[in-house]
């Protein structure tokens, strides 16, 4: 019987699941500076609720990145300090790839181009296909007109409200974000293949190195507009 714990923090949603045995309960709500406040106290939350304590637990899910780099931190910190608490290995999963799973499971689509926006006029970027097994590419940080989406793929994500008309077509478009409930469908395959590790080897995956734009670089797109 499955106990798992999974929660999200890398975009402007704040994403939270728990899975004991049939039992799974979600919440969703805002993400960004409000996540470091409320994540502990809704993961406490819905533990009690589903019956379960941390220790319990057969693995903590995390979104590790690329996304925003305090949402990141949040959850890569929140992980690491209940991992290490409770004695639980921790399982970080790229949000790209749990972006390209909810287009999957709400839409039916089996190859995706997951798009999220990176801000400073870029997106992070993969490309999945869902078949026997799951196959990815690496994520990538691009300027919108760079992401290629293959014929008869699928484009999800978020960026389409500030990308839309440079983003490329699609055979499909859907509006999606990396989901805790994404991450719990993801978790068993990624169990199997013992992609758990320890809480001191746990670390978000960036993408980016560079946090802001510059004043020249501000200036420039302001140009451009």
């Amino acid at each position: 019987m499955a106990r798992l714990l999974a929660f999200d923090t890398s975009t402007e949603a704040l994403s939270i699941a728990v899975l004991h045995g049939e039992l799974l309960l979600e919440h969703s709500g805002a993400g960004g500076a409000q996540s470091s406040a409320s994540l502990i106290p809704l993961i406490q939350q819905l533990l009690a609720a589903a019956g379960l304590t941390l220790g319990e637990l057969d693995a903590i899910a995390f979104g590790r990145g690329p996304g925003s780099f305090t949402g990141l931190r949040t959850a890569c910190s929140v992980a690491q300090g209940l991992g290490f608490g409770a004695g639980v290995r921790l399982l970080p999963i790229d949000t790209l790839q749990a972006v390209a799973e909810e287009a999957r499971h709400r839409f039916g689509s089996t190859r995706v181009v997951a798009v999220l926006d990176a801000r400073m006029d870029q997106v992070y970027a993969a490309g999945y296909d869902f078949g026997v097994e799951i196959s990815a590419s690496e994520a990538e940080l691009l300027a919108p007109e760079g992401v290629v989406v293959p014929d008869g793929w699928a484009l999800a994500g978020n960026a389409f409200a500030a990308y839309g008309d440079r983003l490329p077509r699609a055979a499909a478009r859907h509006e999606v974000l990396p989901t805790a409930g994404a991450m719990l469908r993801l978790a068993p395959a990624l169990l199997a293949a013992q992609r758990t590790v320890a809480p001191a080897e746990a670390w978000p995956l960036y993408v980016r190195d560079k946090v802001a734009q510059t004043t020249e670089e501000r200036a420039a797109l302001k140009g451009l507009s």
